[in-house]
Formats: C-alpha cells, sequence, structure tokens
C-alpha cells in the first residue's frame, strides 16, 4: 500500500472550514466536493488513457482519451456519498458503483450490507470514497472486497486518517496493490474512535441528523 499525504494551501484551507464546528451542512457539503476534487486530481493521475484522432477547428491531430473498462467510482455508504459529486465532476466518464458495510457490534466483523457493483472488475480501476479513515477496518474490508471481484488497481481517496487507520492498512494490506489519498494525517483516536481533531461525525456533518 502506498500513502499519498496531499500537502496543498487549497487543501489545508478548505479542511480548517470542513473542521469548525459552526460550518452548516449546506456549507459541509460544497467544501467536502471541492476539496474531493482536489484530491482526484491527483488520484488519477495514472489513469489509463489510448490516443484517438481528432479534428480541431485548425487540423487533424491525436489526442487522449480515458481507456475502457471504464473507471469506477464506489463511495462507501453512507458518508461516502458525500464525496461522490466532487469525484464524478473530475471524472465524468465513470461509472458508478455502491457498497455499504457496517462493523457487527458482537462479533467486530465487518459486515456487507449493500452492494450494487459488478460481478466482474477485471480490468477495473476502482475508487473508494469514504471520508474518514479511522480504525482502518472498513476500508481494508473494502479493498479486499474488490480485489475479490478482480479489480486491476484500487485507490482509495479519504479527507481524514488517524495513524492507528494507516498502521492497521500497512499490517493488513501488505499483499495488496492499493494507493491511499489523503488531506491530512490527524493525532489520533479517541476512546469512541473518532478521529482527533477531526471534523466529527462526517455523515451527521454532511445530512444532519435525521430522528
Amino acid at each position: 500500500m502506498q500513502v499519498h499525504h496531499i500537502d496543498h494551501p487549497l487543501l489545508a484551507h478548505k479542511l480548517t472550514v470542513l473542521r469548525k464546528q459552526e460550518t452548516p451542512s449546506m456549507i459541509f457539503r460544497q467544501v467536502t466536493e471541492e476539496l474531493v476534487m482536489l484530491l482526484a486530481y491527483e488520484a488519477t493521475r495514472d489513469l489509463a488513457v489510448v490516443d484517438v484522432d481528432i479534428q480541431t477547428p485548425v487540423t487533424a491531430t491525436t489526442g487522449k482519451e480515458i481507456a475502457k473498462p471504464r473507471p469506477l467510482v464506489v463511495p462507501i455508504l453512507r458518508a461516502g456519498l458525500g464525496m461522490l459529486d466532487g469525484m464524478v465532476r473530475m471524472a465524468p466518464t465513470a461509472e458508478v458503483g455502491f457498497l455499504g458495510m457496517i462493523r457487527d457490534d458482537e462479533t467486530l466483523n465487518i459486515v456487507t450490507y449493500a452492494e450494487r457493483l459488478p460481478k466482474d472488475l477485471t480490468g477495473r480501476h476502482v475508487f473508494l470514497l469514504d471520508p474518514m479513515l479511522a480504525t482502518g477496518g472498513t476500508l481494508a474490508e473494502a479493498c479486499r472486497f474488490l480485489y475479490k471481484r478482480n479489480a486491476r488497481q484500487v485507490s482509495a481517496i479519504c479527507l481524514l486518517a488517524a495513524p492507528e487507520g494507516l498502521q492497521y492498512l500497512q499490517e493488513n494490506l501488505n499483499d495488496i496493490d492499493m494507493n491511499l489519498y489523503i488531506a491530512a494525517i490527524d493525532d489520533h483516536l479517541d476512546e469512541n474512535a473518532y478521529i482527533v481533531p477531526g471534523l466529527g461525525d462526517a455523515g451527521d456533518r454532511l445530512y444532519g441528523v435525521a430522528g
């Protein structure tokens, strides 16, 4: 696994907006989209492309276009949905799948409760979206899930990561070629597995608390 910590003034500024407790959901969603677009720019550097002959208003030339099979964007429900718009703005030809995973409180195993993905991902570059890398268990299981379906490459995009989560991935995905793109590495996890200083519950910040 390779970790890419993208250190950029615009990322740092937008992340600060997300961290502020007083930032309303509407602004939180907008800034998340912008932040993901910046991370996606880096994460898509190694997308496969092919030559294509085109005609400009001046002459014929050879350009580049994203190769088939098209990349697949997979937000991990529910918070990952808040990152989807920013990602598909940067890769509009990508297809979109969905993956829902949750930790069983009794067994502590990661359970897949929903998925809408092709059965065979052979040749596909898959982009996993999850705002927070906390313990690392869900992201690791999602990665293995995709490789079991023969994904060619998996790139994960997270806004924040905790050192504990990064260590877990390094120890449990050492046999998998996965790239992780993050905007910041925070200090630690608290007793409730929240990232500190973090930004709170990303799903609640994006969508509010229904109930």
